[in-house]
Formats: C-alpha cells, structure tokens, sequence
C-alpha cells in the first residue's frame, strides 16, 4: 500500500492531468493490492488505502463529467473504489474506530500531502 500511496502523493502534486491510460493502470495495482492484501491490513494501511480509494472515486466522478469517450469506465472505477471505501470503513470500525475517528484520520492523511 505504501508504493501506492506513494505514488498518489505525487500524482496530487502535479499541475497536469494524467492520461486515462495512467488512470486505469493505477486503479488497476489499487484493485489488484486491496485484493491480495486486505484481510492482512494494519490500521495505518487500511487508512491509506481508504483514502487512496477515495481520492480515486472522487478523481474518477470528476472526470466522468469531463471526458465523455470514457466516462462508462470512469462511472464503475467509481462505483467499485465506493465499494471498497465501504469495506474498508467496515472493517474499521469493527477494529473499534467511530466513523469520527475514521474521518479525523482521512483528514490527517490528507493534511500530511
């Protein structure tokens, strides 16, 4: 999860847009990493990768409006990092997190980039 969030901090520095390509390829090792290693997550990783999802929902929901010639695959990115974000709260918040908690912690993160 680290490499991955690594990464997203980068693409959230940059001034351009990256391709679709770049998009789908990324979302593609954020779906392939939540489905190898979920069940074996730490707190701190879960956390990251709610909010790389969410960074990536939000991002995918963005471009939906913009680019219509890809706006069907940017729609089920979004629906399925949803769908994560949900498990992962889920998860959280049987470790014994409050949805508060949970927030203030996104928010950390997000305050850290």
């Amino acid at each position: 999860m680290e490499k991955l969030f690594d990464k997203l901090k980068e693409y959230l520095h940059m001034d351009t847009e990256i391709s679709f390509e770049e998009f789908t390829e990324y979302y593609r090792n954020l779906i392939a990493e939540l489905n190898q290693t979920f069940n074996d997550m730490d707190k701190d990783n879960r956390l990251k990768a709610l909010y790389i999802c969410s960074i990536v929902q939000s991002n995918s929901d963005a471009r939906t409006k913009t680019n219509k010639s890809n706006a069907k695959a940017y729609k089920k990115i979004s629906a399925k990092c949803a769908f994560w974000a949900d498990a992962i709260k889920f998860h959280l918040g049987k470790d014994g997190l409050s949805a508060e908690e949970i927030e203030k912690a996104t928010e950390e993160i997000n305050n850290s980039i």
